[in-house]
């Protein structure tokens, strides 16, 4: 209790200060309330939107963020769009291929907008009984593609899982721990497929203070490896969907006559979709050419002075918002309102509904990024609220065709957030309050729960 308060009185009398953290934090049976609890501590201190402020988690290696940003979660979209009809539609349109196309892929409808089972708890999916899952039936097949359960619990009953499995693919540069747990129960149905290195690939990765970096390859992918896009198109096609898979991306021939999606190709369509989390103005062309221009970013504030990026911050952090063509810097910091949104500069978003039993949930007047022309709380932008501000005729007519009926987030011209923020200073995903009491979690402040598996069950 002690060295709890001096850590306290140490941090609130020495500002701005940042909590920083690795996995262990999250990766946590409680992960979701220790996180809930420093984000609100960090609130409390002011060191919000802060340079040297903030919640700073370490990922796990160079690319989780962009891993997650893409979608690989069982309960959401590339983007964080979510699982609902609308999001689908939107990346429909963004893969070019029909809605309707990718629902009858789908055994029903229920089915495309549930969340799926999250890698801790597939066991179940292998093990319980059907009625006891919601879910349609049992797992008879799982892939592990550059991912192991050795921070995981439940191991006596994840060698069960294996065991009962029909196929277990493994899809790794190197045998991991799941082969190896695999090998010990199992003769057969086991497949390692040899995946590259980030040494024989090439491309963007993201990293845990939202940079894009692009990488070139080192060297050719050696033995039998192959990089995780020329994989994922050779399972597409096999499955019968190889074609809508590449719809927007050129396909090159390796030295072995294999098939290899452009990687250029595909993060241009994630920047075509991506506007939840301003993934869309970065380009290949504007990360090769800070990579080209390194010397000229300042290395603590990220910001690059002269040459050709002058202005920008290092790989484009996202929020990156609008097309390339609009040149948004990037957001070094979040939720920064002492800097203009077209300078990275932020607030608070508007993603909890305007109002909460009578009391608004919007920023209050006087709270707002430095320079906007609303200087109060507004709620997000759409095609409605551009047009009661008189703002719509400043889209041009193609802009407004694709923008008719969207919002900041689907509006595939860009149109709405150039509008609102090159024009107008104010911040696409509105301006609100942060929020620490959250109303519809089970513990709307967070609680330590001691886990089942516990070695304390007295504490259960």
């Amino acid at each position: 209790e002690e060295q709890v308060f001096k850590v306290a009185e140490a941090m609130a009398k020495n500002k701005p200060s940042t909590v920083v953290w690795c996995m262990g934090q999250t990766q946590h049976t409680v992960g979701n309330a220790n996180v809930r609890a420093m984000c609100i501590l960090q609130l409390v201190l002011g060191n919000v939107g802060k340079s040297g402020g903030g919640t700073n988690i370490f990922r796990g290696h160079d690319n989780v963020q962009g891993a997650t940003d893409v979608g690989p979660n069982p309960d959401s979209l590339p983007g964080y769009y979510g699982l609902a009809a609308g999001s689908w539609k939107h990346w429909a349109t963004v893969w070019g291929v029909d809605y309707e196309w990718i629902k009858g892929r789908y055994a029903s409808e229920a089915m495309m907008t549930k969340s799926g089972i999250t890698v801790s708890r597939w066991i179940d999916g292998v093990l319980e009984d059907n009625e006891l899952i919601d879910q349609d039936s049992n797992l008879r097949a799982v892939v592990y593609w550059g991912h192991a359960p050795n921070s995981q619990t439940r191991g006596a009953e994840m060698v069960e899982a294996m065991k009962k499995l029909d196929t277990m693919v493994v899809i790794d540069p190197y045998p991991s721990a799941t082969a190896s747990m695999a090998a010990m129960v199992r003769k057969d149905g086991v497949y390692l497929l040899p995946a590259a290195t980030q040494f024989e690939t090439y491309g963007s990765c993201t990293a845990s203070n939202r940079s894009i970096q692009w990488r070139e390859k080192v060297i050719e992918p050696l033995f039998e490896s192959k990089p995780d896009h020329t994989i994922m198109y050779a399972f597409a096609k096999k499955f019968g969907f190889g074609d809508e898979l590449v719809k927007n991306v050129k396909l090159n021939k390796d030295k072995q006559g294999w098939d290899e999606p452009e990687i250029e190709d595909i993060l241009r369509e994630i920047n075509r979709g991506t506007w939840t989390i301003g993934y869309t103005g970065q380009s290949p062309e504007r990360l090769k050419l800070h990579m080209k221009n390194m010397h000229t970013f300042d290395v603590k504030t990220l910001k690059a002075s002269g040459g050709p990026c002058d202005g920008d911050y290092f790989g484009l952090p996202w929020p990156c918002f609008g097309t390339p063509e609009m040149k948004h810097p990037g957001t070094p910091n979040l939720y920064d309102t002492s800097k203009h949104v077209m300078d990275g500069g932020g607030n608070f978003r508007a993603n909890f509904g305007v109002e909460r039993d009578g009391v608004s949930l919007l920023a209050e007047d006087g709270s707002a990024s430095k320079g906007a022309d609303l200087q109060m709380g507004y709620p997000e932008f759409d095609h409605v609220l551009l047009k009661k501000l008189g703002w719509w005729d400043e889209l041009t007519d193609a802009e407004k065709a694709l923008a008719e009926g969207k919002n900041w987030k689907t509006d595939l011209s860009g149109g709405i957030q150039r509008v609102v923020m090159k024009n107008h200073g104010c911040h696409p995903f509105g301006n609100a309050k942060a929020r620490a009491l959250v109303w519809n979690f089970p513990d709307p402040v967070p609680l330590h729960r001691e886990p089942i598996y516990s070695p304390r069950p007295d504490m259960v």
